[in-house]
């Protein structure tokens, strides 16, 4: 999941009529007005799990990879 932040004119019907549409796909939700910014743990947190699971992709893949090289 990620977060769009989207600035509009208000005051513009079509940029309503947009994001209506936009909004009405069901691929996007509006949040609240509150945003809640990850933590400095959740962000390192994410990180790691980052880290981790690219060391395991290179490790696992580099067989297979250097059968065509």
């Amino acid at each position: 999941m990620c977060t769009v932040t989207l600035e509009y004119n208000q005051s513009n019907a079509l940029a309503r009529r947009k994001l209506a549409a936009l909004l009405a796909t069901g691929l996007f939700v509006k949040m609240n007005e509150t945003f809640n910014a990850p933590t400095p743990e959740e962000v390192e947190a994410h990180r790691e799990l980052r880290d981790v699971m690219l060391d395991h992709s290179r490790k696992s893949m580099s067989p297979i990879i250097a059968r065509y090289l």
